[in-house]
């Protein structure tokens, strides 16, 4: 069977969208002939959008053998609906979370029905489908395929020389810290802001929370112009673009008194020098919040965490609770409860133990659930399965 994969979202952009389009892609070479258009950095996206149609039939003809094309987010499968001239194909989506909560009453008017037309649906998380039926999209077309992990990280071994390297880099003191690590863009939905503000001025001293991912020290100045605009279209704007909604916030925080001492950004780092930080870190952290219109669609960095044997703690919330299995590779809080947070935190290290999942079980359980290659066969069981009665075409000049 020959498939054509269409993704914007792909490396060397990082994040867990380009993550699973990458891995998705790789994968199914193994088994299927495999065709792909991305996205390239450094080029006009507009102008990859405006010439997909023309590109997706041209490899069509090319390769007259392909039976299914796969998207890699809703919003552009929805507009590729309206293309014309491979409407013999089978046509699959993978939806993540706010390419199906987006805030906007057009964009659910207009979009969001456009799914409905698609032969399968694939959702990344429980949470993710069940906003797809709240917003009246058959349940019988969709299927929930949980994203994977690269197995290797679980191979990593502590350097604790690159972890003294590392602190000395960005001039801060872990000498006897109880580390704690959050890592991913900072977007509300995180709870960055909030662990800051609640949870960590109620620690003990010796914990230090290192912060991880994209961050601007100083705002820019598009931040002001985002600021200046009405609370519902920031609203719109900044989901449309993934803006670090919660960066001002952690910035004010930042600057307080005693924080730098207790609260580090790191801002982006190297893939290997963030594996010997988790594993050298008392838990990871990820402490979402329950935010209108947003959605967090799975969590991969969890899973990272995981397999470099360090203990997770999670909100109880939307695509994390898909991620993370209570007392089996993490642990489960309720979101936004300061108290529940606070005490749970303050019991690592405890004598007797309060947590006591070891390493190599949180890898192992993970190692076992999650996989990319688990999540490539069970993609390939889907198109199999809607290929099954299709009829051959021959497309004509």
């Amino acid at each position: 069977m020959e498939i054509l994969f269409v993704s914007h979202k792909h490396p060397p952009s990082t994040g867990g969208m380009e993550k699973q389009s990458y891995e998705l892609v790789r994968g199914m070479k193994k088994h299927a002939g495999v065709h792909a258009i991305v996205y390239k950095a450094g080029t006009s996206k507009l102008r990859f959008f405006m010439s997909l149609n023309r590109r997706i039939v041209a490899m069509c003809r090319k390769y007259p053998g392909i039976s299914v094309i796969h998207y890699n987010d809703g919003l552009m499968a929805a507009i590729c609906m309206r293309h014309k001239g491979y409407e013999h194909l089978k046509r699959t989506v993978t939806l993540h979370g706010l390419d199906v909560v987006f805030p906007n009453n057009t964009y659910r008017r207009s979009v969001l029905p456009e799914y409905k037309k698609f032969d399968k649906i694939f959702a990344v998380s429980n949470a993710t489908a069940g906003a797809c039926i709240r917003y009246g999209i058959p349940a019988e077309k969709i299927i929930v395929i949980s994203n994977g992990v690269d197995a290797s990280i679980a191979d990593c071994q502590p350097q604790p020389a690159q972890v003294k390297e590392i602190a000395a880099q960005h001039d801060i003191d872990i000498e006897n810290k109880k580390i704690l690590i959050c890592m991913g863009r900072a977007v509300k939905r995180k709870g960055f802001a909030w662990l800051i503000k609640h949870v960590m001025p109620a620690l003990s001293d010796d914990y230090m929370l290192l912060l991880i991912g994209p961050f601007k020290p100083r705002a820019p100045l598009a931040d002001k112009v985002i600021r200046s605009l009405p609370p519902k279209m920031r609203r719109q704007v900044t989901s449309f673009l993934g803006w670090p909604t919660d960066e001002e916030e952690i910035r004010r925080l930042l600057q307080k008194s005693g924080a730098a001492d207790r609260v580090k950004h790191l801002g982006r780092l190297p893939f290997e020098d963030i594996l010997q930080l988790l594993i050298a870190a008392e838990a990871f952290i990820m402490p979402n919040i329950r935010v209108p219109g947003d959605l967090e669609g799975f969590g991969l960095v969890c899973l990272e965490a995981c397999l470099c044997g360090t203990k997770v703690f999670a909100s109880n919330i939307e695509g994390l609770k898909d991620v993370i299995a209570d007392g089996h590779n993490g642990y489960l809080l309720p979101p936004a409860n300061k108290t529940a947070w606070i005490n749970a935190l303050s019991k690592l290290n405890s004598e007797p133990p309060h947590y006591t999942l070891q390493p190599e079980q949180i890898k192992a359980y993970t190692m076992q659930h999650f996989g990319w290659d688990k999540m490539v066969k069970e993609y390939l069981d889907c198109f199999e399965e809607i290929t099954k009665t299709q009829p051959e075409v021959c497309l004509q000049d």
